[in-house]
């Protein structure tokens, strides 16, 4: 069961902190590096080595993507990536050794799920690496998806648990899969545009938070400035077909086109959302529409699997405490 990523060879790890509510996911090469692109939507990011994606760096390769919990804190699991990288000398090369190069993107999580000092660390990022997969991965409430929550257009206490989903896209001997960690400033929904997850109304239903903000915008500013900031949807999307570093960077901000579909408000101020798009450097040829089709259907599904996988904490209900 689950997606098969090594139809488009990557493997994917987490680690968990379950008592703070954090974690970090890995998406890295099964044996070889990447070629990488990215587009950032939100205005409240938090990354590392982004330039190390641009169509003019030096490092044509991605060794492993870091998607991690614990806001800039988090960013620290990256040095337990490349640890594990540079044991098994996948980096670039340089003299006597190799610099892996590993990109990385933060959610927001510190508290109120868990503790606000409880970040993944680099023994974390380490155990993400070591731990991934192609196969048998595990989605919902579980590594940078820990603490993930949706639907905060009115505060904590009316938001949703989001969480990691997973899907692959597959046609005519072209595969796009997509990871998703869903920590949405808005609401999250389905292909119909009803919301599966988000703001919660009194008696049952939704706020719908667009509708919200647009007909009663004295909502947004009785929200403190900590119930803003704890919002953002990190994606990376990875296709075998064979693109240049132009291309993956086109097939990530194409791809982006999925989090303005499912999700309800995106690419807010109070969101740091960002996509990647890895591919292999040895992938067969495709049509770049094609991929980027399949791209957007993976991450659409991806992002509903985040929410419909992910289990309530501390108050904050989720899809899967249905089941």
């Amino acid at each position: 069961m689950g997606v098969d990523f090594s139809r488009v060879g990557i493997a994917v790890g987490h680690a968990t902190d379950d008592a703070a509510a954090t974690g970090c996911t890995v998406i890295r090469g099964v044996e070889q590096p990447l070629r990488g692109g990215v587009a950032v939507f939100g205005r409240a990011t938090g990354s590392r080595e982004l330039h190390a994606l641009g169509t003019d760096a030096l490092a044509d390769r991605v060794d492993a993507v870091l998607l991690t919990g614990g806001s800039a804190y988090g960013l620290d699991a990256a040095a337990g990536v490349m640890r594990w990288l540079e044991e098994r000398k996948r980096g670039f090369p340089v003299g006597a050794g190799v610099v892996p190069i590993v990109p990385g993107a933060v959610i927001f999580d510190l508290g109120p799920l868990g503790r606000f000092d409880g970040r993944p660390t680099p023994a974390m990022g380490y155990e993400a690496a070591d731990t991934a997969a192609a196969t048998g991965v595990a989605e919902g409430s579980v590594g940078a998806g820990a603490g993930a929550t949706v639907g905060k257009a009115a505060g904590i206490a009316r938001a949703m648990k989001g969480g990691v989903g997973c899907a692959l896209r597959e046609s005519a001997g072209v595969a796009v899969a997509a990871v998703a960690v869903v920590n949405a400033f808005g609401d999250v929904h389905d292909g119909e545009g009803n919301v599966l997850a988000g703001a919660r109304a009194d008696g049952g239903g939704f706020l719908h938070a667009s509708r919200m903000l647009v007909e009663h915008p004295h909502r947004i500013a009785e929200l403190a400035a900590e119930q803003r900031m704890r919002n953002t949807t990190l994606a990376v999307v990875a296709t075998s077909a064979a693109l240049d570093r132009v291309q993956l960077s086109q097939l990530a901000r194409a791809a982006g086109a999925a989090l303005f579909h499912r999700i309800s408000p995106a690419g807010s101020s109070f969101d740091g959302d960002i996509v990647f798009a890895l591919g292999a450097r040895d992938g067969t040829g495709a049509d770049a529409l094609h991929v980027e089709a399949l791209a957007i259907a993976a991450l659409e599904e991806a992002i509903e699997r985040g929410v419909r996988l992910a289990v309530g904490r501390a108050g904050v209900p989720g899809l899967a405490d249905r089941a």
